[in-house]
């Protein structure tokens, strides 16, 4: 499959996973007659470098035609095969300025990001559900030279251009999340801002200073922000590739407003702790699935606040949520 337009070709990466509970991971390689780049790089699974290489080959490609590899983000299902990329050919890789101490697993970074969730999940009462995932950070500053990137990133920003794309700030879903539009052809690389059946969840992370990023404004902004475009093809990191995107934005903007109004209705009726919220709305995944209904949970608290709906107060070292309105 491919997708063409005034002489540039999209050849689609899309390949069913089990992995959370996305359906696809996607890719997609950009052919521009004299160069191929390589959006996003998957996950590093043997099923997807065979998608990969097949997809090449069926266009009369290999790996070593690569030209370069642009990261919407740096989370693992979008990097995962850039080390064994890189080990064919070095190419250059692209991220958000914001990607670098990520993908490069920096020390300090990782110290002060473990620090971070220390000081999070003690404020919000859930220190001891937290163990398991503040071991896992430290495994990662452990065994950090094991998932560094083998390259040196090659930082964009907002209001740059490449491949006659622009760069454009999308954060929310992660705080590196970048989109890339090509105007003229009015088409759309978005990572994982817009997905068409599922509302990516807006992860609560600190940016390089160490301080808590509002992730549910920032994902509702870049929403927004994707819905004003011109757009024909919105190619997602998952599921399929959206030919409707303004009608499926004002969809996920509609779930964010409809979980913020459940998470205002638990505080407007008694239930003040973060934990306790998070326990009531997502029962059993609390625990199962603590990370990510934490991260909602925090992030939504944020949103709340800002909106001026909620006010929050400091007793014996927990934060405690009232209604305002």
């Amino acid at each position: 499959m491919s997708i063409k337009k005034k002489s540039r070709l999209v050849y689609p990466i899309i390949v069913p996973t089990s992995y959370g509970k996305v359906g696809t991971i996607n890719s997609y390689i950009i052919n521009d007659g004299d160069s191929l780049s390589l959006i996003d790089a998957g996950i590093h699974t043997e099923k997807y470098k065979d998608a990969l290489i097949t997809t090449l080959a069926a266009n009369g490609y290999r790996i070593s035609d690569l030209s370069r590899i642009l990261l919407t983000h740096h989370h693992e299902d979008h990097v995962g095969l850039v080390n064994w990329i890189l080990q064919k050919k070095d190419i250059p890789v692209y991220a958000h300025h914001e990607a670098v101490p990520r993908l490069m697993v920096e020390q300090e970074f990782l110290v002060m990001r473990k620090n971070f969730f220390t000081e999070l999940y003690i404020s919000m009462g859930c220190i001891e559900e937290a163990q398991p995932r503040l071991e896992k950070l430290q495994q990662t500053i452990e065994h950090k030279n094991e998932n560094t990137l083998q390259t040196i990133i090659r930082p964009l920003g907002e209001g740059d251009s490449i491949l006659g794309m622009k760069v454009l700030e999308t954060p929310g879903h992660s705080a590196d999340s970048i989109s890339f539009y090509d105007e003229e052809r009015q088409w759309l690389l978005a990572g994982d801002v817009v997905l068409k059946k599922t509302t990516s969840n807006a992860i609560v992370d600190p940016d390089i200073k160490g301080n808590r990023l509002p992730t549910v404004k920032q994902h509702k902004e870049s929403l927004k922000r994707l819905q004003q475009l011109d757009v024909e093809y919105l190619f997602a990191g998952h599921q399929e590739i959206i030919e409707d995107h303004h009608n499926v934005i004002s969809q996920k903007l509609d779930k964010i407003q409809h979980k913020a109004n459940r998470l205002y209705s638990f505080i407007n009726e008694g239930t003040h702790l973060p934990k306790e919220i998070a326990q009531n709305l997502y029962g059993h995944k609390f625990n199962t699935e603590f990370s990510l209904v934490m991260s909602e949970v925090i992030g939504y608290l944020d949103y709340l606040e800002e909106e001026g709906l909620i006010e929050k107060s400091l007793q014996n070292g927990i934060w405690h949520y009232k209604a305002l309105k």
